[in-house]
């Protein structure tokens, strides 16, 4: 099974080989993650990553019930 966890973009851009990269914050933790998959997303949507790569966006609703959940498990 794989743990994807949502994050929210903050900035877009693409690396040195025109790769499409994002700054995804996790609630604070902030990373880079390859949004290659997603040129649908952009600035302020919520993403759902798995090892470095976001794999779908998310709507609000669903990410704030993924972050609670995840808090309460610490």
């Amino acid at each position: 099974m794989c743990l994807g966890v949502p994050g929210r973009i903050e900035e877009l851009r693409d690396d040195d080989l025109g790769m499409r990269m994002g700054r995804v914050s996790f609630g604070g933790i902030v990373k880079d993650v390859c949004l290659a998959y997603l040129p649908e997303a952009k600035v302020g949507d919520y993403v759902l990553v798995h090892v470095g790569f976001g794999l779908s966006v998310i709507v609000v609703v669903e990410e704030t019930a993924t972050t609670e959940t995840l808090a309460t498990m610490g």
